[in-house]
């Protein structure tokens, strides 16, 4: 695939940072994490939100204007403006006891060293736990699934217990064109 503007998206937990990661360096081009620019900088992390135009009003200043780019997060419902910049769309699933477990074992890092907030922890767990909840009201797969119906762009799916080297490798040999 030429360089784009390319969203990696789907559950917490799934390697969508760490594959845009990949497919920015494999392209030299810039990274965006959604969760940048959703989350207010705070300590401790994730506990204040940006509004929504203050979200895409910084999104549109400092990433969306490039030629290109590789943006990791879902941001349907709030982001639908960025979106509308995409080229194509990459959506990862995982089953969900090995994603719920790479979860836990990255909050485990994330929480080394410092005082831990299990509430905190547990709050977020049981969040992300509902992405393969059908009936869950926030990010899930049947939103995901719905949104991807309706979208005309290509979208490349892939399943995340493959390697980095082996998604990334698939996003650069991926040819849109000819497989939507």
């Amino acid at each position: 695939m030429e360089q784009c503007r390319l969203n990696i998206f789907g559950a917490s937990g799934s390697g969508t940072t760490t594959l845009a990661r990949a497919v920015a360096n494999a392209w030299s081009v810039p990274h965006a994490d959604s969760d940048d620019y959703f989350w207010v900088p705070t300590d401790p992390p994730y506990s204040q939100q940006r509004a929504p135009a203050e979200r895409s009003k910084f999104m549109h200043e400092i990433f969306v204007p490039r030629s290109a780019w590789v943006l990791s997060g879902s941001m349907q419902g709030w982001g639908n403006d960025v979106l509308a910049e995409c080229d194509a769309f990459v959506f990862l699933t995982l089953d969900p006891d090995v994603r719920l477990r790479r979860l836990a074992e990255r909050e485990q890092l994330r929480q080394s060293g410092q005082a831990p907030d299990p509430k905190a922890v547990e709050h977020f767990m049981l969040w992300a736990a509902g992405y393969d909840d059908p009936e869950f009201a926030g990010r899930s797969r049947a939103h995901h699934e719905a949104w991807l119906k309706d979208e005309s762009r290509p979208v490349l799916r892939l399943d995340s217990a493959q390697s980095t080297a082996q998604m990334c490798q698939a996003i650069i040999d991926w040819e849109p064109a000819r497989t939507h």
